[in-house]
């Protein structure tokens, strides 16, 4: 490999957001989101794409994103689905306690650790993280090319630019100390109201946040290396799990509380890029025309062509 990966999350369900928000068209000619992604990780060093999916919208995906990109891509798809690299015991349990759902976006990642054989940027197929995004990770992860104790990278974004208008969303609020990520806390139900952002807790306390803070939006980059890490702090969680499953159910092991177990326990650095990138998404249906709009001027302006892959 001469060129980082891109390893993009897309096996997840938009509860939300009313169906498979990881291939609804956004593009005049059918694009969705995830497209811009890879083209943006193209035109910046990326060599191949590793798509996660679930075998159950594999031929959609095939259909409606793989079909349109052709032979400009070089990809590989990975598969996470309720049983993917679970031991069995805990997975019989947990099929017979009503568990439908995958473990995660950690647990994503480690479905797909087979196929990454460099540095990689790992990131969430239904955001749109910007060119210039992509231009700084892809020239970190390139320079770090058969480092393996090389630091890691988060590109985090602000805040008050990364909620939605239709409700609650969830973001991993960052704390950066000297450019690099000295911890990330997964908060759930943050909103604006009344010019506040704030977040409410699961017992009701709210806690204000500052509008420009960074949050984790999940565009991180590692060296190769760091995966057995992210493995050993899957088996915790997943030992975690065994011991109260019906307790522990809906539990799900993500990437940005990994991280922050990666940082504290010194195992690696995370150096925080400074991109000048706009992100938006889709988190809930009534974003899309927002979305579609966003799209459409940046294709006017030059930023895109109009048909991505001809």
């Amino acid at each position: 490999m001469s060129g980082p990966v891109l390893v993009v999350l897309a096996a997840g369900m938009g509860s939300r957001y009313g169906g498979l928000k990881q291939i609804d068209r956004i593009g005049k000619n059918g694009e969705v989101l995830l497209d811009y992604s890879v083209y943006d990780a193209m035109r910046n060093g990326f060599e191949k794409v590793v798509f996660i999916i679930r075998h159950d919208i594999e031929e959609d995906f095939r259909e409606l994103v793989l079909s349109r990109m052709g032979k400009r891509v070089r990809y590989e798809l990975a598969f996470q689905d309720l049983d993917t690299i679970i031991p069995p015991d805990i997975f019989t349990e947990a099929r017979k306690l009503g568990r439908t759902k995958p473990w995660g976006t950690a647990h994503a990642l480690l479905c797909a650790a087979a196929a990454i054989d460099g540095p990689f940027t790992v990131l969430n197929a239904d955001d749109f993280y910007g060119y210039e995004a992509y231009r700084i990770m892809g020239a970190y992860l390139t320079s770090i090319a058969g480092s393996p104790d090389a630091d890691g990278a988060i590109v985090p974004y602000e805040l008050q630019k990364t909620l939605s208008p239709q409700g609650t969303v969830t973001r991993g609020v960052c704390e950066i100390r000297d450019g690099y990520l000295a911890s990330v806390e997964e908060l759930t139900a943050i909103e604006k109201r009344d010019g506040v952002v704030f977040n409410t807790g699961p017992d009701g306390t709210r806690r204000e946040l500052a509008a420009r803070m960074p949050v984790s939006m999940n565009f991180w980059g590692f060296p190769a290396s760091v995966l057995p890490h992210f493995q050993k702090y899957f088996d915790n969680f997943l030992a975690g799990f065994a011991r109260d499953m019906k307790g522990n159910i809906k539990s799900e092991c993500y990437i940005p509380r990994a991280a922050d177990w990666l940082v504290r326990e010194n195992i690696i650095r995370i150096k925080a890029l400074e991109a000048d990138s706009v992100w938006f998404g889709v988190t809930y249906r009534e974003d899309r025309e927002a979305a579609v709009q966003r799209i459409e001027a940046l294709a006017r302006e030059g930023v895109y062509p109009p048909r991505l892959w001809e």
